[in-house]
């Protein structure tokens, strides 16, 4: 990504990012063909993962060729000739094809239970590269400035009903939350217990005043920035949102991960009408909602709450698009007078 960026601007660009892009999407290939030639080391069906790491670099190859980008950037907010977009167009497709290949072939609620449990340090070494990649690929101190930098990626000041819009939405995908689970243990009792089971391994180590909050700002922080900051203003909400709900291989094949995804679509729909702080606000108050144990007049405060956050957001953003409709009323009326 640094590469890509320095290149920017140059005539010989387009090259570089078919080297770059081909490179990738090669050793993405190729991984999965050493992988399908070697001894099985785990999964339930190793052959189909390798396959699908093949077929994924397959598909990312096709990005090298501008016609593919230049369709592709009929639906998406990209530029087919920037070697950022390109290699960003590769690195998704990588990711989602690899992330899909394992949820799909591996039984990854079983590999996580053999995974020990997580310390403060190893969620900091698992999220932090997210917050590196999208200051890496907005080009930090490369072509933008600090300042220019969290600019594009939506760092910014939020105004007061940024903030009671996100703090409303956290509110609200815990509802959600609920009600996923409730859905869970009605139609896949076995697949939830397994699930909890491995949420309980993975973050039970979590459980102190330092761990929750690490597990509330660290998540929130470096996702945000990465998927909601970085990527959705180039691939879309959709692809973002996909992308989002693929990293989440803690939830196997369950509801939890269509949850993940509504909730995604949220969170992005929050960054398209207010900015990437306040997706940072909403997802670490919902992490540190999720990690609380609510019962009893706190559960039902919850949703008290988010129902008074989300009426007062609901009534700032009208009073806010009419003082908008009437000032654009204003000025069409003085420039038609002005031309009269």
């Amino acid at each position: 990504m640094i590469t890509a960026n320095a290149v920017i601007g140059r005539s010989w660009a387009p090259h570089v990012t078919a080297i770059l892009a081909g490179f990738t999407a090669g050793a993405t290939f190729l991984l999965g063909a050493f992988e399908l030639t070697g001894p099985a080391s785990g999964p339930r069906n190793p052959a189909a993962v390798d396959i699908g790491y093949m077929v994924t670099g397959l598909v990312a190859a096709t990005l090298v060729s501008k016609p593919v980008r230049e369709r592709l950037s009929r639906y998406m907010p990209i530029d087919p000739d920037n070697p950022v977009h390109s290699l960003a167009l590769v690195l998704a497709v990588i990711l989602l094809g690899t992330q899909v290949s394992a949820i799909a072939f591996t039984d990854v609620l079983a590999a996580d239970l053999k995974i020990p449990p997580l310390t403060i340090g190893d969620l900091t070494a698992q999220e932090a590269p997210f917050a590196v990649m999208a200051f890496a690929g907005v080009g930090l101190y490369i072509r933008r400035s600090f300042a220019a930098s969290s600019d594009r990626l939506g760092l910014v000041t939020p105004a007061w009903w940024h903030i009671t819009l996100a703090l409303g939405a956290a509110g609200a995908f815990w509802v959600l939350g609920d009600v996923s689970l409730w859905l869970s243990q009605m139609y896949t009792p076995d697949v939830t217990a397994k699930v909890q089971n491995t949420s309980n391994h993975l973050f039970g180590g979590l459980g102190g005043p330092a761990g929750i909050a690490a597990l509330a700002l660290l998540p929130g922080i470096c996702e945000e920035v990465l998927f909601r900051g970085a990527l959705q203003p180039r691939l879309g909400l959709l692809a973002t949102s996909l992308l989002f709900a693929a990293i989440h291989t803690e939830y196997g094949l369950s509801i939890d991960v269509v949850t993940i995804f509504v909730i995604a679509i949220g969170l992005g729909l929050i960054r398209r009408y207010a900015n990437t702080t306040a997706t940072i606000t909403c997802h670490v108050a919902y992490n540190l909602l999720a990690s609380l144990t609510l019962a009893g007049p706190f559960h039902v405060g919850v949703y008290v709450v988010t129902a008074a956050l989300l009426g007062v957001s609901a009534y700032a953003m009208w009073r806010r698009r009419r003082v908008n409709t009437t000032s654009g009323s204003d000025e069409e009326a003085a420039a038609e007078k002005a031309v009269r």
